[in-house]
């Protein structure tokens, strides 16, 4: 099964504000996006369970006009609190870059 890494044009993340999180992932093919659509595995679940939330805080939202996907998240820390890492969230994108998709 191919990775998301493999397939999606765009797989990006960066702040929404200083307390939540936003991940992009964009298809060039529009065919390509409906079967990852339809596939299921992209659902606020999947980014729960790999962002450590809790699936009623992800707003998820798939733009069929764009073939685009659009997760917003809470951050564990606070964009800049002692201990974050990734102060511009732009590398927040990296846990989905290898989850796979039956397409």
């Amino acid at each position: 099964m191919p990775a998301i890494r493999d397939i999606a044009k765009v797989c990006k993340s960066k702040n929404a504000g200083p307390f939540e999180l936003t991940i992009d992932v964009v298809f060039d093919d529009p065919d390509l996006y409906r079967r990852v659509k339809h596939s299921g595995v992209l659902c606020p679940a999947l980014f729960a369970r790999l962002y450590g939330v809790s699936p009623d805080q992800v707003l998820f939202t798939p733009y069929d006009a764009a073939n685009a996907f659009k997760a917003t998240l809470p951050r564990l820390l606070p964009s800049g609190e002692v201990g974050d890492t990734d102060v511009y969230g732009c590398q927040q994108h990296a846990p989905l870059l290898d989850v796979e998709i039956p397409v």
